[in-house]
């Protein structure tokens, strides 16, 4: 009974999501995407940060009252990927074969879907970000339980850094949540279809792979890292964590204010008299510094676990690098296509993709 009702977890998580996303009080603000074949930009009403600290609270009284163990969804958790991927293949074929062609190619369909910004009751669930919120409320259950479990096998003598890295990826979701508004001026929200790449992803891959440190190691006993390295450690994540959330942040305000300055930065621009680029402060740095503040991110996060030379927890941030790097190659060309002339002073201005004064 229990391997069915793993199976099923992910289903049963993410329609309590739905129902709490639905009903609970939000805020509603206007985004940066516009309406399909209109320039009136999307309203969107927000309340993740709320629906995440519920899930929480409810996982927490699950095991307080002893109906579920800690640390069930460790113990369950190659049923419930299982149905999460069966759940992601279902949802792909939901959204993606009712509607008409996008791509001449049904499989390029498939993967990046045909709808730009499916949304349900005038933008009451937005598609888009609530499949972020389900990855995240998943990924911050597993984070919980893999911990727990880790404490529940070793007790005194559990490490400090696993329970650093679940605190540090547990800040990343928190922030995240926090600042849900400033995610709707990102690539993912204006640029992407909904299809198998941003279902599956964040029904599976987002809630399932991101923990692979905690996965692959909460079984292994205290590798005693010192207290300096795990400093070290999480300074890396912090550092991270200030180039992408400064650079969001900074974009962010920009294009709600041109004019207003940002953590005492003026802005800069590169600009045809119509259309204008930010070209200081983080986005003089590099032309994607958050890209490379999500790869410190993660590698700060696998690094607290402390196994080094494990494979398995470097692919966290080996995905970071496979997933980012091209696609600042296609945001460079889409880039380029849109602001012609102006791009090219723009690269002239800010010669390096993501990391500064290397590439």
């Amino acid at each position: 009974m229990d391997n069915i009702l793993g199976f099923l977890s992910p289903a049963i998580i993410y329609l309590i999501v739905f129902i709490l996303n639905a009903g609970l009080p939000g805020r509603w603000v206007t985004g940066y995407a516009t309406k399909e074949n209109s320039t009136e930009k999307l309203r969107y009403r927000l309340n993740g940060i709320f629906v995440l600290l519920i899930m929480v609270f409810l996982w927490f009284l699950l095991g307080y009252t002893k109906i579920m163990p800690w640390d069930w969804l460790y113990l369950h958790r190659w049923h419930a990927l299982s149905g999460a991927f069966c759940l992601g293949i279902i949802f792909t074929l939901w959204i993606v074969l009712p509607y008409p062609p996008v791509k001449k190619s049904f499989f390029a369909d498939l993967y990046l879907g045909r709808l730009e910004n499916p949304q349900l009751w005038n933008g009451r669930i937005d598609a888009k970000m609530y499949l972020y919120l389900i990855g995240a409320v998943l990924l911050e259950l597993n984070v919980l339980s893999f911990t727990m479990h880790h404490w529940m096998v070793y007790k005194e003598n559990a490490s400090p850094g696993i329970f650093l890295s679940a605190a540090l990826l547990t800040y990343f979701l928190i922030d995240y949540m926090t600042f849900e508004e400033v995610h709707l001026y990102t690539y993912d929200l204006f640029a992407e279809r909904v299809g198998f790449k941003l279902g599956w992803g964040c029904m599976v891959f987002y809630p399932f792979f991101y923990v692979i440190a905690l996965w692959s190691t909460a079984d292994l006993p205290n590798p005693h890292t010192s207290t300096w390295l795990l400093c070290i450690y999480a300074l890396i994540f912090f550092c991270g964590w200030g180039l992408s959330r400064g650079a969001n942040l900074q974009k962010y305000f920009f294009k709600k204010d041109p004019k207003k300055s940002f953590l005492g930065i003026v802005p800069e621009v590169v600009t045809d008299g119509q259309k204008v680029l930010l070209s200081n402060g983080f986005w003089g740095v590099s032309r994607h510094i958050n890209y490379l503040g999500e790869i410190l991110m993660a590698t700060g996060i696998i690094l607290c676990v402390g196994y080094p030379l494990m494979i398995a927890p470097w692919l966290y941030p080996l995905y970071y690098v496979v997933l980012l790097f091209p696609r600042q190659i296609d945001d460079d060309k889409r880039c380029a296509l849109k602001y012609g002339e102006m791009w090219k002073a723009y690269v002239k201005k800010v010669p390096y993709r993501i990391i500064p004064y290397l590439y």
